[in-house]
């Protein structure tokens, strides 16, 4: 165990799922199970693994069930929640702004509650000398979303939403990197430049923001130094469709 990761996470769970419909017609997408074991807690029992000791869930729609699920301990981790009562109408970054006090009590990982991931990438985060580092991965023709590119040092110099393999096709452009929605901020970050970022873009108004539109302001405007921590041969995914849910089913069929 690195005695330098994070005790503590956040988890953002409060999305409608709506692209996963009808597996989340009655259920949170965080709930939905990959070979049987939900989502959420194949995250909870590899923050454990790495030495986690309290998370924060920020949870909205059908958030009884995910409460009901994962209760106020789980596996020896300390669980706490934070409501959204506006999941319907805002963006990750909202989420992540309700959790800002979770956020300020100590260095922190960060996870999206749709993503599938073997205990290795957590352990990844932590390996290297930065103080923040996000999972990366490379980004192949069959993915869509959020993509980094990465300067010489192997930092994330810039963000790109709304990537897809047309993206790929540029002969000219860089080597893009999907973003796993996986992270490990320090305290220091989290205080100084993050959580006050966080501040001023909720309270400009900007609620249906996302965390990656964040990220590229902090790492633009405000120097926020995010190392890639490249997961090439690493098992995760992350799960919008039905689709996706096949994939991740496929990748982990073995465990």
């Amino acid at each position: 165990m690195n005695v330098n990761a994070p005790t503590k996470a956040v988890i953002l769970a409060a999305g409608l799922g709506s692209r996963l419909r009808p597996l989340t017609d009655l259920r949170p997408k965080p709930l939905v199970e990959v070979n049987g074991t939900p989502i959420i807690h194949n995250a909870l029992r590899n923050l454990k693994a790495v030495g986690v000791e309290e998370v924060t869930i920020v949870v909205g729609y059908r958030k009884d069930a995910i409460q009901h699920a994962c209760g106020s301990h789980f596996g020896g981790l300390k669980i706490n929640y934070v409501e959204s009562s506006v999941f319907d109408r805002t963006g990750s970054a909202y989420s992540l702004w309700l959790a800002r006090e979770a956020l300020v009590a100590g260095d922190c990982y960060l996870l999206e509650g749709d993503v599938f991931f073997e205990e290795d990438v957590l352990r990844s985060l932590t390996m290297g000398v930065a103080r923040n580092a996000a999972a990366v991965a490379p980004f192949d023709p069959s993915m869509e979303g959020s993509a980094v590119v990465l300067d010489d040092e192997g930092f994330i110099s810039e963000v790109r939403l709304k990537q897809s393999a047309a993206n790929l096709g540029v002969s000219d452009g860089p080597t893009l990197f999907k973003t796993m929605n996986l992270i490990a901020f320090s305290i220091a970050d989290l205080r100084s430049m993050i959580v006050p970022a966080l501040d001023d873009l909720i309270g400009s108004g900007a609620i249906k923001a996302y965390t990656e539109e964040l990220l590229a302001c902090l790492i633009k405007h405000r120097g926020l130094q995010l190392a890639a921590t490249r997961c090439d041969g690493l098992r995760w995914y992350e799960i919008d469709s039905e689709q996706d849910l096949h994939v991740a089913q496929a990748i982990f069929g073995s465990i």
